[in-house]
């Protein structure tokens, strides 16, 4: 069986080739570097396409601190970019906004809150509504933790359940619900039929953009993850439901690697990595027919454009340790810093040795 170190290297180049690819999702478990790898990823897509938007759906917005700009639920021009766009999507600011709201808004606002989840999928909705009448050749979404992305996965049918509750109280209640509106003091021309016509158009939105999702020509899923046991439950739970959606998923990106092991001193360090190479193999032996990339281990945060510009070619090329590796030079640097060390280590002892003498 073949280990991780003898399968080529994987790279997000197949990415960018697609020319038809529509919608590229980003997501994982949560902290496993998410947004830098999305962020990153609509900065090489903006090298080859016209124009691109990245919106993050997580509740907790990394993205103005990626990019070290501030974004808002608004398309905001990325600074340095002519053609790359960000914005920042929060469902739960969206629904608090819509129930402040007068007339129907507050009436759908408060039948959302009846039927578990479609308020979020309300707030999806109109946030695709939005996106569809702007002109971005991709949008990449920095999607939230595992469990809300899936969640996002299961909007259509959300709202064609709810729509169906709607409309089985609308057969079994008649006239009540116009009763009800007038009692919640909406306007006649916003009654019941109002009400439904709006979710419907909600619903015909989501099933036209779901129906994409499924297009394997337009939409595909990156799953980021680290080399550690729970990443690799997570990424194998995704890749599974993605399955069961329909969703194409090709490529995964495994973030935070420690690589050289001779050039780690710390003790705890050479035992993380290869706790690491242990997952690491699991990782090419479960998708041996996945696009891996591997991703080195820094000592600081990307962030700001030019960090995540430098970044950026780990994204497309296989990481190198060392350009030197192998070559007579590092072999020199290395039998240097042994010498040092040991003459050091003479040193201690001559030291040692004159004080046990003077006692």
């Amino acid at each position: 069986m073949a280990t991780e170190s003898d399968l080529p290297e994987g790279s997000v180049q197949n990415i960018l080739d697609q020319e038809s690819l529509k919608w590229v999702f980003v997501g994982g478990k949560g902290g496993v570097g998410k947004t830098t790898c999305s962020s990153i990823l609509s900065i090489l897509l903006s090298r080859v396409r016209a124009s691109v938007l990245i919106i993050s759906t997580d509740p907790a917005h990394n993205l103005s601190d990626a990019f070290q700009q501030r974004f808002t639920k608004s398309p905001t021009l990325v600074n340095g970019f002519t053609n790359l766009y960000a914005m920042e999507v929060d469902p739960t600011v969206e629904n608090e906004e819509m129930g402040s709201a007068e007339g129907m808004d507050g009436f759908v606002s408060e039948l959302a809150n009846a039927i578990p989840g479609i308020d979020e999928a309300m707030s999806f909705a109109e946030m695709l509504k939005l996106v569809q009448t702007m002109d971005y050749s991709v949008i990449v979404f920095d999607t939230a933790p595992t469990g809300h992305t899936l969640r996002l996965l299961q909007f259509p049918s959300t709202l064609e359940k709810g729509l169906s509750k709607v409309m089985s109280l609308k057969n079994k209640f008649g006239g009540i619900m116009n009763q009800m509106t007038r009692m919640f003091g909406v306007d006649d021309d916003y009654g019941e039929d109002a009400i439904l016509g709006r979710l419907e158009g909600m619903k015909d939105v989501i099933e036209k953009v779901n129906q994409q999702f499924k297009d394997p020509d337009l939409t595909t899923f990156i799953c980021v993850c680290i080399p550690e046991f729970l990443s690799l439950y997570e990424t194998e739970r995704l890749v599974q439901e993605l399955t069961k959606f329909e969703i194409d998923t090709h490529n995964i990106i495994i973030n935070q690697v420690i690589f050289d092991e001779e050039d780690v001193e710390s003790k705890l360090l050479r035992a993380r990595m290869r706790m690491q190479q242990k997952y690491l193999d699991q990782f090419y032996m479960l998708y041996d027919d996945f696009h891996i990339t591997k991703l080195p281990l820094l000592p600081e945060e990307v962030t700001g454009v030019e960090a995540l510009k430098a970044f950026s070619h780990h994204f497309l090329t296989p990481y190198q340790i060392s350009s030197t590796k192998g070559t007579v030079e590092l072999l020199e640097q290395r039998v240097a810093t042994l010498r040092q060390r040991l003459k050091e280590t003479e040193e201690e002892l001559e030291r040692l040795r004159k004080g046990k003498q003077k006692v």
